[in-house]
């Protein structure tokens, strides 16, 4: 979801980007038109897996310090997340959101990643519904920023170590913590998966395009099959899903069997701001719908389309605009220190 491109031969990963993000608008679409697809909310499990293996790729092709890879993930997430954000503090002051009860305490909270209830739900949600999966985006590149002091053969075994722990903690202790609750579950044992796919692929000991293929339509099938059937799912079913789904895919690239298709890659390249902008236009079309009196599906398919075509003009408006300008500043800065030194 937030991820940076930066290998961008990777197409295989980059349309996983753009699949995992459409399956949440239509899990959005569908929870405002009555169709059920909570399986579409499995996305950010493989949003998950995608940024343990974007994170391991990125460093080991172009080691950084820790205090400069916080630094470039937070400007790539955080200002665009502060303007939705924003944007839904507004539409409440302005009635839009009738059922959203704002506090100083939880904006501040929402804003700097801090899980707490929310006082319209309950929910240890943020004001911006679908900013939760940020907090442990952030929670991730703190302690992942952390073990880059270490050697970097000890730094998998060590996060991974630091996340099985709390795995454990979380299921040998009751709390009701926000905190507790939230940095124990074992969703965040999806980041490890993908660094262990990244360490593997960059070894070469991810290949095969039949592998490849038969891990994608495992996963797959096994995505449909939660879908079709109504099943109960979670992280242990939907985490090691979406790990075969990245392995897979991955094994392609090593491969070379991925093609550029231009739409593809970009809904990959727009993911973050799809992700952040999509439930904005999804409320009002399905609202639009419903008092237009349109089919259920017709709501659906209109509510998808806006979704996208939101958070596409999010990216080319607001989001790579915004890239560009922090590119252009640490450029600046570069020649600066390099006219210093040869000064």
């Amino acid at each position: 979801m937030t991820e940076e491109t930066r290998p961008a031969t990777l197409y295989g990963i980059q349309y996983l980007r753009a699949l995992a993000a459409l399956a949440v608008v239509f899990f959005h679409a569908g929870e405002r038109s009555g169709h059920a697809l909570a399986i579409g909310a499995a996305g950010v499990d493989v949003f998950f897996v995608i940024s343990g293996f974007i994170m391991w790729v990125i460093v080991a092709r172009r080691p950084v310090p820790p205090g400069r890879f916080l630094t470039e993930r937070l400007r790539r997430i955080v200002p665009i997340y502060w303007l939705a954000t924003g944007a839904m503090v507004a539409g409440a002051l302005l009635g839009l959101f009738p059922n959203l009860v704002l506090t100083a305490r939880h904006l501040l909270a929402s804003l700097f990643f801090v899980p707490l209830p929310s006082p319209s739900s309950g929910e240890v949600w943020p004001v911006l519904v679908q900013g939760w999966t940020l907090n442990y985006e952030l929670f991730f590149y703190a302690v992942f920023a952390a073990c880059l002091l270490l050697p970097a053969r000890m730094r998998l075994a060590a996060v991974a170590a630091i996340f099985l722990a709390l795995v454990a903690l979380g299921l040998a202790v009751t709390s009701e913590n926000p905190l507790f609750v939230t940095y124990t579950r074992p969703i965040i044992l999806e980041f490890v998966a993908g660094m262990l796919i990244g360490r593997l692929w960059l070894a070469g000991r991810v290949r095969g395009r039949v592998p490849g293929l038969a891990l994608i339509g495992l996963s797959l099938a096994g995505f449909a099959t939660i879908g079709i059937l109504r099943l109960p799912f979670d992280e242990w079913t939907c985490g090691p899903l979406a790990a075969m789904l990245v392995y897979g895919t991955a094994a392609l690239e090593r491969e070379g069997g991925v093609p550029h298709l231009r739409l593809p890659a970009l809904l990959g390249d727009a993911s973050y701001s799809i992700y952040l902008w999509h439930t904005f236009a999804i409320s009002v079309v399905a609202k639009a719908g419903t008092m237009l009196g349109l089919a259920p599906a017709l709501v659906f398919l209109a509510s998808v389309l806006a979704g996208l075509l939101a958070g596409l003009a999010g990216y080319r408006l607001i989001e790579r605009p915004l890239l560009r300008g922090f590119s252009g500043k640490r450029r600046m800065e570069a020649a600066r220190k390099a006219v210093a030194t040869e000064g």
